[in-house]
């Protein structure tokens, strides 16, 4: 297996030769590092050329690489949460004490000043207290996007067809332009909802470019002066992306 680089400008493309039938380019996570393996026979020239007609598709690659390691949640260890009485959980940004009560009845989750209050059945399991302050942190966000649709959608001049909530767990939020969808994070509901409504502005801007390049960010200078704070805020470590790959001759990219 023979390696060797072609520099494209501020891209460096390493090229490895092996038993292949096509020229294939990968892009790799999480500094987007290009990767172009291709057949024995293929001369540079044709490799080389082959890059070229990919660069503008690389640097999006890279674009949404950077992007999803800027917004990624936390990747590395975290506390093992318990869900047991005096356990500190987040609501809204602010530390809450959860306080735990085992009861014949319905389970129910509610907020009281700075005290979570989870009511479960006797003997109910780690993972079932889990599931249900889940799926209350879900519902606080369903109920607080509505309001920021309505306050941001005229302004950005755009309209969303349907969101949801659901964990997630390397974005706090995603979007897909051709259905007006937009996605977020449950986890989001343990953020400030200033961070909240930086990611809903973020996915809606979407549906005016869909790409994060020149414009995307120009777009949201325009509409939310300051919000590379909130995005500092939300980055933690780099996103555990896919490699990206194009096959020679595939279309649309």
């Amino acid at each position: 297996m023979e390696s060797t680089q072609i520099v494209l400008g501020d891209i460096t493309v390493e090229v490895v030769r092996k038993r292949v039938k096509n020229i294939n380019l990968t892009v790799q996570p999480p500094l987007g590092r290009v990767r172009i393996s291709a057949p024995k026979r293929a001369s540079l020239k044709t490799i080389r050329a082959f890059a070229i007609s990919k660069l503008d598709w690389i640097r999006k690659q890279q674009a949404w690489m950077r992007e999803q390691a800027r917004q990624a949640p936390p990747a590395g260890p975290r506390v093992e949460l318990k869900y047991i009485d005096g356990e500190s959980h987040e609501v809204w940004g602010k530390p809450c004490l959860l306080a735990v009560s085992e009861r014949v009845g319905p389970p129910s989750v509610e907020l009281n000043h700075d005290r979570l209050l989870l009511q479960v059945r006797p003997r109910t399991p780690r993972e079932g207290r889990r599931a249900l302050v889940e799926t209350w942190y879900r519902e606080q966000v369903r109920t607080a996007v509505p309001p920021l649709l309505e306050r941001w959608e005229p302004r950005l001049g755009v309209k969303v067809e349907r969101f949801q909530v659901r964990r997630m767990k390397t974005r706090w939020g995603s979007c897909t332009p051709a259905k007006r969808t937009i996605r977020l994070n449950t986890e989001l509901a343990t953020r400030s909802p200033e961070l909240l409504e930086y990611i809903v502005v973020h996915e809606l801007v979407h549906l005016l470019e869909a790409n994060h390049n020149a414009r995307f960010y120009e777009l949201m200078d325009l509409h939310m002066p300051g919000w590379q704070a909130h995005r500092k805020e939300l980055s933690r470590e780099p996103v555990r992306a896919e490699v990206r790959r194009v096959e020679q001759g595939e279309l649309g990219l």
